[in-house]
């Protein structure tokens, strides 16, 4: 079970001597997990425990929240990276701003520097205590998430996505707080009328909620755009914006850690032709799949489609900012033409990506009797003509083109 820190814990954290403790917590923790637990113990007496956790913590949420940061288990398994946070603040640029589940104040951080007006709450004093020494200055208040204390306020809110017992749910009722929940404390739920005037109720908020990359939109209708976001080529979120801040209805941005990244829309040319294999094989971000702008980012980069029904493009030439595939060669594929194609390539070591085949790739590498000194990628997709092989030479890039926000 994960520490259960108190208010005084965060007191002690945040002096000189928590700081300086937890400082020396972390080398010890290095060398020797179990004789630091000891030494610590006879150091800091009752003060060890929330000591050993926030060393622990920190090492665990390095590179996501900034160093020295105070957290919780939850706050650590959940706070946004920074440059998600960042994406998502620069949108919401000279607006006034609450989020409605601060935590600890991993978007706080961001939203600081970008918001006209900003203020944070969060229903636990710990977590509240930890954010006014994570981002000292922003108003903080301890409030419901489903009952803002503010008005005409750009509501952000990351509802927590695991059950009580620690299992993750993928079912909106059973965020915390609910999908639902926050739309009608939005006002975007309009179940009620004004009476005297018979007029629709109008809302007072804006509201864009940070949620898991599969749920499906139709759970959420008062979204007007639906942005999927990746970091460094890994799908990270789901963003719900509704009307008063939606550009478009699909969206699917990609960052870097290194500060380049690029957008794609369902407002852009989507016009990308079916065609036979060119020279590379491009295997798209994972949030332009997920947003199914596979076409749109086709078409900004001349690419065209292998099939209707799968998401790799093929071109003369990669875009920047994604993983590709130099094609050497390709054909029908059956289990037995691929074995001796490696064989003739002295192929010994294969990564094998498949798409649409009921194929497993761990269990077809051992029947492959791979015994070569080369490396290869091996594509094995269902066309419409029936199962290619595509066998390449794999070119990994992951340095993104500037932004493009149109």
């Amino acid at each position: 079970m994960p520490y259960a820190f108190t208010l005084d814990d965060v007191a002690y954290l945040a002096s000189d001597a928590g700081r300086d403790a937890v400082a020396g917590a972390a080398p010890l923790l290095a060398a020797d997990r179990l004789r630091a637990v000891q030494t610590l113990r006879e150091r800091l007496g009752d003060r060890a425990a929330p000591v050993l956790e926030t060393a622990l913590l920190a090492d665990r949420a390095r590179g996501r929240v900034p160093e020295g940061w105070l957290l919780t288990a939850d706050a650590a398994e959940q706070a946004t990276a920074a440059p998600v946070a960042a994406h998502r603040a620069a949108r919401l640029a000279g607006r006034d701003v609450h989020d409605v589940t601060c935590s600890v104040g991993a978007e706080l951080a961001a939203l600081r520097r970008t918001a006209s007006r900003l203020v944070g709450s969060d229903l636990d004093p710990v977590r509240l205590a930890m954010a006014r020494v994570n981002v000292p200055g922003v108003a903080l208040v301890r409030a419901d998430a489903l009952a803002p204390p503010s008005r005409d306020t750009v509501l952000v809110a990351d509802p927590a996505r695991r059950t009580a017992a620690g299992r993750r749910t993928w079912r909106p009722e059973h965020f915390a707080p609910p999908l639902d929940g926050l739309a009608e404390a939005a006002g975007l739920c309009q179940r009620r009328r004004v009476a005297d005037t018979g007029r629709p109720y109008r809302h007072a908020h804006d509201l864009v909620v940070s949620t898991a990359p599969g749920l499906d939109p139709a759970l959420a209708p008062w979204a007007a755009e639906v942005e999927l976001v990746s970091l460094d080529g890994r799908v990270r979120e789901a963003a719900l914006w509704s009307a008063g801040l939606a550009t478009t209805h699909r969206r699917a941005t990609a960052l870097s850690s290194r500060g380049a990244g690029f957008e794609v829309t369902d407002a852009q040319d989507d016009t990308c032709p079916v065609a036979p294999a060119g020279e590379w094989i491009v295997d798209p971000d994972g949030a332009v799949v997920r947003a199914g702008l596979v076409r749109q980012y086709g078409a900004r980069h001349g690419l065209w489609r292998l099939d209707e029904h799968l998401a790799y493009l093929s071109g003369d030439a990669p875009p920047p900012g994604v993983r590709a595939f130099r094609v050497l060669e390709h054909g029908r594929y059956t289990e037995k033409t691929l074995r001796t194609t490696l064989r003739r390539r002295d192929v010994g070591r294969l990564e094998i990506l498949v798409r649409g085949l009921d194929v497993d790739p761990n269990a077809l590498r051992p029947r492959l009797k791979l015994a070569g000194t080369q490396e290869a990628t091996v594509v094995l997709a269902r066309l419409a003509s029936g199962p290619e092989a595509y066998v390449c030479e794999a070119v990994s890039d992951r340095v993104s083109a500037p932004p493009d926000r149109s």
